[in-house]
C-alpha cells in the first residue's frame, strides 16, 4: 500500500513509519520542519504545518494514489511555535476533507484517551473536535486514542518521567491521576493490522496498558531499568508545583516544549485511564506492561546518558542565557568604567566607550538568540563566534591576560565548550 503519515517525525510517527515499512508499504512522510534527506523507509517526504494547511486543495497532490492516510499530528498547548487547534481541528479537517474528496477512504487518526469523558483544556477540546469531524465524514475511519505512550524514543511526558528517574530524589506532583502506560510498539502494531483495507473501520479504540500506576511507581519502575538504587520521594506543596507550571508556560512563550505547563496541570488530575479491553478484540493484541516492555528493551548507556542530561539541559541553557545577558547589562551600568579603562590600555583612544557599549550590546543579543527557541542554534553559534573574538583581539591587544591570576581569557574556553554541549543536547526528539 501507498500510506501518507503525517506528524512523521515525531515520537509515535517515527516508530509508525518503522512499522510499516518492514511490511513493505511505500510511505509519504509530511513533516512540517526540517526533515532528513534521505531515508531507509520514506520514499518521499513532504513539507507541511497544519498551521497553514486549512485548504484540503493543498493536499489534493500529495494524496495521489495513496492508500491509506495515519495523522500523528499532535500538540500539547498554544505557543508562539504551536496552536493546537489548528493542529488538532483545522488542520486535521482540511486533510479529513481532502482524502473524502481524493477517494483515500481508509484514515487512522490519534487522538488522546478521555479526550470523550472531559475537556480540561485547550487539549483535549481541540483533540475531540478533530475527532468529532471525522466521524461525520463517510470514510472508513479508524480514532486511536492512547494513553501515556512509553518507548526507546522519548518526548514529552515520557522524557520527564525518565528525567525524574535519574534524579536522587522524586518530586512528586499534587493532584495526579493514574496512568495506565502503552507501549509504543503495541501502538505501532495496531496501526499495521488496521491500515488494511479488510480491517474493521468506524471505530474508537483506547490504547491503555493493563495496569494503573501512580507517577511515582512509573518512574520508580524507570530507575530500577536503568539499574539504580530506589530513591525517596517527596510531594511538593501546591504552591511550589504551581510555580513549576507557570515557568513552564514561560518557557514554552520562548518557544520551547517543556511537559510541565498550565495544559499538563489541567489534564494530569485526570489521569490516563481506558479500558483495554475492546482494543484487544479488535486487534488481539494483548497490551504489555510496562514491566513487560522494559524487560524487552535492555537499559544502554545512552538511555542512562539521556536521563542525566534531561534536568541538566535546561539549566545549561539557562545558565548560558543568563551569562550573556547579565555581562552585557554590567558591562552598559556598573561595569561601564571599567570596560573603558581596559579598552583604553588597550590603546582604542576615543572608540574606548563606544566599544564598550558595541560588545554589551553584542553579548546581550546573543543571550536573547539563545533564549528564544527558533533563534537557539544560531545564538549558540553567535556565541562560539564571539567568544572566539574576544581571545583573539585580547591576545592581539592584551596579551598579559593570559598571565592574570582569574584567567580571564582562559576561562573563556570552559565556556565555548559548554555552547558546543548545549548544540549537541539540543535537539527536542
Amino acid at each position: 500500500m501507498r500510506v501518507l503519515v503525517t506528524g512523521a517525525t515525531g515520537m509515535i510517527g517515527t516508530e509508525v513509519c518503522a512499522r510499516l515499512a518492514a511490511d513493505g508499504h511505500e510511505l509519504i512522510a509530511v513533516t512540517r520542519g526540517a526533515y532528513p534527506p534521505d531515508s531507509l523507509h520514506i520514499n518521499r517526504w513532504v513539507r507541511m504545518d497544519f498551521a497553514t494547511a486549512t485548504d484540503p486543495a493543498l493536499w489534493s497532490r500529495h494524496l495521489e494514489g495513496v492508500d491509506a492516510v495515519v495523522n500523528c499530528v499532535g500538540v500539547l498547548q498554544d505557543s508562539p511555535r504551536e496552536d493546537a487547534a489548528a493542529a488538532h481541528s483545522r488542520g486535521a479537517a482540511a486533510l479529513f476533507r481532502a482524502c473524502a474528496e481524493a477517494g483515500v477512504r481508509r484514515v487512522m487518526h490519534f487522538s488522546a484517551i478521555g479526550v470523550d469523558r472531559h475537556q480540561l483544556s485547550r487539549f483535549s477540546e481541540t483533540k475531540l473536535e478533530g475527532d468529532r469531524i471525522l466521524q461525520g465524514l463517510n470514510l472508513d475511519w479508524v480514532i486511536l486514542r492512547p494513553a501515556v505512550v512509553l518507548g526507546r524514543p522519548v518526548f514529552g511526558a515520557s522524557a520527564l518521567f525518565r528525567g525524574l528517574a535519574a534524579l536522587p530524589v522524586l518530586p512528586l506532583m499534587p493532584d495526579t491521576g493514574q496512568l495506565q502506560v502503552v507501549a509504543l510498539e503495541d501502538v505501532a502494531e495496531t496501526v499495521a493490522i488496521l491500515i488494511q483495507p479488510q480491517a474493521p473501520a468506524r471505530m474508537v479504540l483506547e490504547l491503555a496498558g493493563p495496569e494503573r500506576l501512580s507517577m511515582g511507581q512509573i518512574v520508580a519502575r524507570l530507575r530500577a531499568w536503568h539499574g539504580w538504587r530506589p530513591a525517596p520521594a517527596v510531594r511538593l506543596p501546591g504552591w511550589l508545583a504551581a510555580i513549576g507550571y507557570r515557568l513552564g508556560d514561560m518557557v514554552g512563550a520562548l518557544g520551547w516544549r517543556p511537559p510541565i505547563r498550565s495544559t499538563a496541570r489541567a489534564e494530569i488530575t485526570a489521569g490516563a485511564i481506558g479500558d483495554p479491553a475492546p482494543w484487544t478484540e479488535a486487534t488481539g493484541i494483548r497490551p504489555q506492561s510496562l514491566t513487560e516492555a522494559l524487560l524487552r528493551r535492555p537499559v544502554t548507556v545512552q538511555d542512562r546518558w539521556f536521563a542525566r542530561l534531561y534536568f541538566l539541559k535546561p539549566l545549561i541553557l539557562g545558565v548560558l542565557v543568563l551569562f550573556w545577558m547579565i555581562t552585557g547589562i554590567i558591562s552598559l551600568t556598573t561595569g561601564f568604567g571599567n570596560g573603558v579603562e581596559l579598552m583604553l590600555r588597550a590603546g582604542t583612544g576615543a572608540l574606548a566607550g563606544p566599544g564598550v557599549i558595541a560588545g554589551a550590546l553584542a553579548d546581550i543579543i546573543v543571550g536573547v538568540a539563545i533564549a528564544w527557541r527558533p533563534t537557539a542554534r544560531r545564538g549558540l553559534w553567535m556565541a562560539i563566534g564571539l567568544s572566539g573574538f574576544y581571545i583573539v583581539t585580547g591576545s592581539f591587544l592584551l596579551p598579559e591576560l593570559w598571565n592574570e591570576p582569574l584567567g580571564p581569557l582562559l576561562k573563556i574556553w570552559p565556556i565555548v565548550l559548554s555552547h558546543f554541549v548545549a548544540l549537541a543536547i539540543l535537539d527536542e526528539r
